[in-house]
């Protein structure tokens, strides 16, 4: 081997190593902080809560829908609460299922977030849980007992998203909603279980209504 093609394959080494290191950094830099993930639901959360009454119901949800959709895995969340029957429903029955639990995720906050009577959202820390991660949360109250709200969080699509909500920091929202959703679907098929989250929202809405 000639001294030059030795000199331009250690040039070309050097070169495969800068970039692998440079792609590595960059999926660093990329992932940002499962708190921070946590951080920037509960800011549009609390200004949301803030400007309630003048946002109404669904200005609320407008507000909310597109962060639950970046922060929130949705689709996994209700692959999870269907559970074993999801493989059985056709991509269109999966997709017709994913907006419809978006949908009532996002009303479920914009109703029970209604006002701001000087709550603080706050973010406590952080534990493993396998390849995922639980970020602690409370909601302190000016008048009642702090409410414990644990995410447990997933790397996916280049941040870290909220896969599951732990009611009282270990009741899984999840496992809650694939009881239910087993029941409808047992009873009613996909296109009960469809209804029953349309109903759901409708309810919420209503409900948000009357008390404005």
């Amino acid at each position: 081997m000639t001294p030059s093609l030795t000199w331009k394959g250690r040039i070309a080494s050097l070169c495969l190593a800068l970039l692998l290191a440079l792609g590595i950094a960059d999926r660093a830099v990329a992932l940002p902080n499962p708190l921070d993930s946590v951080r920037s639901f509960y800011d549009t959360l609390l200004t949301t809560m803030k400007a309630g009454a003048l946002l109404g119901e669904s200005g609320r949800y407008a507000r909310l829908a597109p962060v639950i959709d970046r922060l929130f895995d949705v689709p996994a969340m209700a692959r999870l609460a269907v559970g074993l029957s999801w493989e059985t429903l056709s991509a269109t029955q999966q997709q017709q299922v994913i907006v419809a639990f978006a949908h009532y995720i996002t009303a479920t906050y914009a109703d029970r977030f209604d006002k701001y009577s000087g709550e603080q959202l706050q973010v406590i820390g952080e534990q493993p849980y396998g390849t995922q991660v639980i970020v602690q949360t409370k909601i302190v109250k000016v008048t009642d007992e702090p409410v414990t709200l644990n995410y447990r969080m997933r790397a996916n699509r280049g941040s870290w998203q909220i896969a599951d909500v732990y009611l009282d920091g270990t009741i899984s929202q999840l496992a809650t909603q694939r009881s239910e959703f087993h029941s409808i679907l047992q009873r009613e098929g996909v296109s009960g279980l469809i209804t029953a989250l349309d109903r759901k929202v409708d309810l919420l809405t209503r409900n948000a209504a009357k008390s404005s």
